[in-house]
């Protein structure tokens, strides 16, 4: 085998995340043009301000860093960075930093958007942004990451801030991650000011100032959607059994909340195989085997099946928590749950979906699913702002007010409309965007 450069190694070395996210195969630039095609159908859903259309087919800001960082050996290695800052007309830009090593410029763009209208239909004050950087997080060690991802903050120096700009955590970064931004953040400011810079990102550990429930407010999120699918189907989920591809924080906490509410999980699937047992599979256990090896591969509790099996297992719910487009023709065919709820950003393609809704298949889509985070993320920058502390339980009551809300406002736009629910979540979005710039117009 020839030996890469480092640069070659940095670029195209795969590698899963340290949140241990799925890392299945994926075109990402194909991500952003599905995207497109599903905002159009909510456009055309009801009368939007022509300049509204205008100003959200692209984003405000697009950032490109490209930054040397020192090497454990002592060499330099340059890496690539990404902010996209879609919109900010409803709050302060929010969103995640993604590492990893096939990063691009369109599927960040993609995610940006998805956070706008992600945190227009859950009402938070917030716009839409994301980030990333080429790295595969594997490959590099411990002291290196953290200079990595401090370099990459004080390069994007003022183009985030407290009330401008707010990262929070992605696939390939974590708790620690974000606590090394905020540390590099608060350092650059004024002495007198720095303590009042720590809701400059969040998703930080308790320790830190980070909230009670983040870790996990995501997979909650995707649980208190599934509680009011399952109340408006009259389904009982006591005895269920669902089926989670990817199995990092999203897809992990998930599971056991799932677990809690007597639901099976017969089949699961990550970067490192995919298992399935008939009687359920413990997700507490597999979580204490992933945290150990790195992935489920290896879990005595299953039998082990092929990849291509997965999507076929006969099960009520299917909760996708891995990467992008991983649904299409092919798996939407296979597919045997009566629902399906989009932990991940995008899982479907159009074709998959098409084939799916046909079918008859609920499909609860991922700015409506996944939302729990960015709700969280919010309470967090609430509490630092206030210099506050909230109980778990009162996030958990806010968080389920905030999903069945905007649940049933999607199902509501829905029925109305004759629309299928992603076009319904994203239009009832649109319309909040669309008033704003109604009453506010465009300067000058």
């Amino acid at each position: 085998m020839s030996k890469k450069t480092k640069e070659e190694e940095t670029q195209t070395v795969q590698s899963t995340s340290s949140t241990q996210e799925n890392s299945l195969p994926n075109n990402h630039d194909e991500f952003l043009k599905v995207h497109r095609r599903q905002i159009e159908r909510a456009f055309n859903a009801f009368e939007v301000l022509p300049h509204v259309r205008t100003i959200l087919s692209q984003p405000k800001n697009e950032i490109i860093v490209n930054f040397p960082v020192r090497m454990d050996t002592g060499e330099f290695r340059l890496f690539k960075g990404y902010r996209i800052q879609h919109s900010n007309i409803m709050g302060p830009y929010k969103g995640g930093i993604r590492y990893h090593h096939e990063v691009t410029l369109d599927e960040v763009k993609a995610l940006a958007a998805l956070m706008t209208y992600k945190c227009a239909l859950l009402q938070v004050p917030f716009g839409g942004a994301k980030g990333g950087v080429r790295v595969n997080v594997n490959d590099v060690s411990r002291n290196e990451l953290e200079r990595i991802t401090r370099r990459f903050t004080h390069d994007l120096g003022n183009n985030i801030g407290p009330e401008y700009d707010i990262p929070a955590p992605d696939m390939g970064t974590n708790s620690q991650t974000m606590v090394w931004m905020m540390d590099t953040y608060m350092n650059s400011q004024n002495m007198i000011e720095k303590n009042a810079q720590r809701r400059i990102v969040t998703g930080k550990s308790l320790t830190s100032g980070g909230s009670a429930g983040r870790e996990k407010a995501t997979g909650q999120g995707v649980i208190y959607a599934i509680l009011e699918w399952a109340k408006e189907r009259g389904f009982t989920l006591d005895g269920c059994s669902y089926i989670v591809q990817g199995f990092g924080n999203v897809g992990s906490h998930a599971a056991m909340l799932m677990s809690k509410l007597g639901a099976v999980m017969v089949g699961v699937q990550d970067h490192t195989g995919t298992l399935y047992n008939s009687e359920g599979i413990s997700p507490r256990k597999l979580s204490d085997h992933v945290r150990s090896t790195g992935g489920v591969k290896g879990y005595k509790g299953a039998e082990v099946i092929s990849s291509d099996e997965f999507w076929g297992i006969q099960s009520d719910i299917c909760i996708p928590a891995a990467l992008e487009l991983q649904v299409d023709v092919k798996e939407a065919k296979q597919i045997k749950a009566r629902a399906i709820f989009e932990a991940a950003n995008g899982p479907l393609t159009d074709a998959g979906e098409r084939i799916l809704l046909e079918r008859g298949v609920d499909i609860i889509p991922d700015i409506m699913a996944n939302a729990g985070g960015v709700v969280v993320s919010y309470f967090e920058w609430i509490q630092n702002k206030r210099s506050e502390s909230w109980q778990l339980h009162e996030i958990d009551e806010k968080l389920k007010f905030m999903m069945g809300r905007s649940y049933n406002e999607m199902r509501n736009f829905a029925r109305q409309n004759k629309v299928d629910n992603r076009t319904a979540a994203f239009a009832v979005a649109l319309k909040r965007i669309n008033d704003v710039y109604a009453e506010r117009g465009v300067f000058p």
